[in-house]
């Protein structure tokens, strides 16, 4: 399988995040792609490309240019005010405060932004459209006859919405993708995403949309991150009616029972008919992550890989979530391994 990767993730290298209550070093760190890539060469997995640069114009199809405009320039109007340390917010648009974008870099951070754990660092903005550029490539690649390629993406993507980004997510690496396969003649794509969190950005994207089914499979909102979307009774609106499949998970959950979540969201991917399929490759449902509450193991990334296999379309696989890194690099090549087995 074509593995696309660009080393320039390694400019998105926060120092610290808000978890727990505490400040501690950032769980989300360029040893999780090296990893992953190690193993990609060890395993003889395929050729490793770089990327093509592709420009703004397909951000611009799922993001909103004030958005990409303060991303690509937050980094400097920070250090002018704070100096040169991580810029994490401070105070957030909550739902009784008026919805205005300030002017002020502290109060630009607080409406774009979801949480205290994704740090904007002189790097980010070229890593994260590096990260875009990556899984745009990955994505034309299929489109012109790749059966699969893997999107070795960094920073991930998947919490990051229109005019949001959060849960260590700038750009949103999968719905970039899915919508260049749709600008390049697809006339549906489904987006299956497995990662532990539920991806809130790729659904609020895509959900009054008809020409792309979401399934996401993940760890209960109830009880987890992001918590105030991914619930089962979310399904679209207006023309996305029926064209959102959240499966919430409890605590604890098992690969049995996290198989039977992928059963029912393959057959909704069957019925979709769609021309290709994305995949948010997140890797943080392992037994071992250490800010997560699934219980695979490595052996069950195989099985996974298997039957996504099955659904027989052209795939994108996308890196998302996954913070165990000893694992990682294992269990990322041990699902692309089964899907090709």
């Amino acid at each position: 399988m074509l593995t696309v990767y660009c080393s320039d993730h390694r400019l998105q290298a926060g120092r610290v995040e808000l978890i727990g209550g505490e400040l501690v070093p950032c769980y989300e760190n360029p040893e999780r792609a090296e990893i992953v890539l190690s193993r990609v060469r060890e395993a003889g997995l395929g050729e490793v490309v770089p990327p093509k640069r592709f420009g703004r114009r397909p951000l611009l199809r799922v993001h909103d240019a004030r958005f990409l405009d303060f991303l690509e320039t937050a980094w400097e109007s920070w250090v002018r005010v704070h100096g040169d340390k991580d810029a994490i917010p401070m105070n957030w648009a909550v739902r009784t405060f008026r919805q205005t974008v300030p002017r002020a870099i502290d109060g630009k951070l607080g409406y774009y932004c979801l949480d205290a754990a994704t740090p904007i660092t002189r790097g980010t903005w070229a890593a994260a459209s590096a990260a875009a550029d990556t899984a745009l490539t990955a994505a034309s690649r299929v489109a012109a006859g790749e059966g699969a390629a893997f999107a070795l993406t960094r920073p991930p993507g998947h919490h990051a919405a229109s005019d949001l980004y959060g849960g260590y997510c700038f750009l949103n690496n999968a719905a970039i993708a899915a919508q260049s396969l749709l600008d390049g003649g697809a006339a549906r794509v489904a987006i299956l995403d497995v990662d532990y969190h539920h991806g809130n950005g790729t659904q609020s994207i895509f959900y009054s949309r008809g020409d792309v089914l979401f399934v996401s499979i993940h760890g209960d909102p109830a009880d987890e991150f992001p918590y105030f979307l991914g619930y089962a009774d979310e399904t679209g609106e207006g023309e996305g009616e029926g064209r959102n499949a959240n499966y919430p998970l409890p605590w604890g959950t098992e690969a049995s029972q996290w198989l039977e979540a992928l059963e029912d969201g393959a057959r909704r991917i069957t019925a979709f008919g769609p021309d290709a399929l994305v995949v948010s490759l997140g890797l943080d449902t392992y037994k071992d992550d250490p800010i997560s509450h699934f219980r695979l193991t490595s052996d069950d990334y195989l099985e996974v890989g298997k039957r996504i296999a099955r659904l027989r379309f052209p795939t994108v696989f996308v890196l998302e979530g996954g913070y165990a890194i000893a694992a990682l690099g294992v269990n990322a090549v041990n699902v692309l391994s089964g899907f090709e087995t």
